[in-house]
């Protein structure tokens, strides 16, 4: 079974795509900030991480620079509200997979999400 984790700092946020994801056969986890992101990567080593940019604390930026110190190549989705073209690149350099903008659409989600899981997205 395929592993998510979904990282961000509105709750609603969370808990509607751990849902949604669980209805797909995958097991999600939630964190509510980057340094709750960084403890449960080190021990469950989910396959995919859907990371907040700007959250509380830890920004997703920050974690994705402390993955890559420390050589972690995790699948990475940055999550964001605002484009800011100076993080978008140096996100880019540090290999994430692609980008998702809030408010989040269903569709968009779900078709990248999947892919970067390589589940086959079944029409409803």
């Amino acid at each position: 079974m395929s592993k998510l984790l979904i990282v961000d700092d509105e709750i609603d946020v969370r808990e509607f795509a751990k849902r949604f994801f669980k209805k797909r056969g995958i097991d999600v986890s939630i964190a509510s900030g980057g340094d709750e992101a960084l403890n449960i990567i080190g021990r469950h080593r989910p396959d995919l991480v859907l990371l907040d940019i700007q959250m509380e604390g830890l920004s997703g930026m920050e974690v994705l620079r402390k993955l890559r110190e420390e050589k972690n190549d995790i699948k990475v989705i940055m999550v964001t509200g605002a484009e800011d073209p100076s993080i978008i690149d140096e996100a880019n350099n540090l290999g994430v997979k692609g980008y998702i903008h809030k408010p989040l659409i269903l569709e968009e989600l779900e078709k990248i999400v999947m892919k970067e899981l390589k589940i086959s997205v079944h029409a409803n």
